[in-house]
């Protein structure tokens, strides 16, 4: 069975793809650059190469394909409402040329306000990733089998999510800083967990328009990852007040202060999905950022 897979080169797409050959799938790798598909090749996938952003590039592959897995998303949060819509586009482009056919389409969303699998997305309006199951939704109606994995902070210990972005800002400033008493929580999920939730859920033939949620922890205080933070770099924790945020945060502060626990009970019960990888605190302290202490130091 070949797989059209989109962000194959990515975070967890390189994950998936290597558990997919694994398991005796053939993969079709989307690849942008040739340092991805050196990289994608070396895996053992086939390599498609063109661009998201290339409805013929994703028609092609889909036209190769007996399911597609789409991953890739730009993630440059300073133009966040624009990616969402074109993922919009991705999604729609591919939708059209399942329509009909029974192949599985398998799309990714945050799990944002949903607290369970059962719980609608927010509009896209207040959520702006949900454009993503906005648009599944839509290809669902016209005759595709798709459905949606919702993923929370996704991790290993040199990547965290928007906890990254964090880690960044709180080298920056000199403090790691969290709002008012930290207790909001962000759900959590370690890159390898996420990538075996794809693969079960590409066998299990879900019914159009169901949801996983890609969820290890529940919910992580916000709180307890500023103080990981400022361990790993060596500053000082420091709690700030909510008028304060949006100066200090800038574009993360309508992330760092909102509380968003998430299950994944009805994912586990109806994959057998198990994540059993490092906790998100166990991966944030895993690296500690010499250069970043020493520069700290310096200064």
């Amino acid at each position: 069975m070949r797989i059209f897979v989109t962000g194959a080169s990515g975070f967890i797409g390189s994950a998936l793809t290597a558990e997919l050959i694994a398991a005796g799938y053939q993969v079709l790798a989307l690849a942008r650059s040739d340092s991805s598909a050196e990289g994608l090749a070396a895996l053992g996938a086939e390599v498609h190469r063109g661009s998201v952003d290339d409805p013929s590039t994703l028609r092609s592959g889909v036209a190769k394909a007996d399911g597609v897995i789409h991953l890739a998303f730009n993630h440059d949060f300073s133009k966040f409402q624009e990616n969402c819509e074109a993922d919009r586009r991705a999604i729609e482009t591919m939708g059209s040329k399942l329509a009909g056919s029974d192949r599985p389409l398998l799309v990714t969303s945050g799990t944002g306000t949903a607290a369970t699998e059962l719980d609608a997305q927010a509009p896209s309006s207040q959520f702006p990733r949900g454009v993503s199951e906005e648009a599944a939704d839509s290809v669902a109606a016209r005759g595709v089998r798709v459905s949606i994995v919702r993923l929370p902070q996704v991790h290993n210990p040199l990547k965290q999510g928007l906890i990254s972005y964090l880690i960044a800002l709180a080298r920056e400033k000199g403090f790691s800083a969290y709002v008012s008493d930290g207790t909001n929580r962000w759900p959590a999920v370690h890159v390898l967990n996420a990538a075996n939730l794809y693969h079960l859920a590409l066998e299990k033939n879900a019914e159009p328009g169901t949801r996983y949620h890609a969820v290890g922890e529940e919910g992580v205080e916000l709180r307890e990852i500023a103080q990981a933070i400022g361990r790993r770099i060596d500053v000082p924790v420091k709690a700030i007040a909510p008028e304060e945020a949006a100066e200090h945060f800038g574009w993360l502060a309508r992330f760092v202060a909102a509380d968003l626990p998430a299950s994944s009970a009805l994912t586990q019960k109806q994959l057998g999905w198990n994540p059993v990888g490092p906790g998100l605190i166990s991966d944030i302290d895993a690296v500690r950022d010499v250069a970043g202490i020493a520069r700290e130091r310096a200064e």
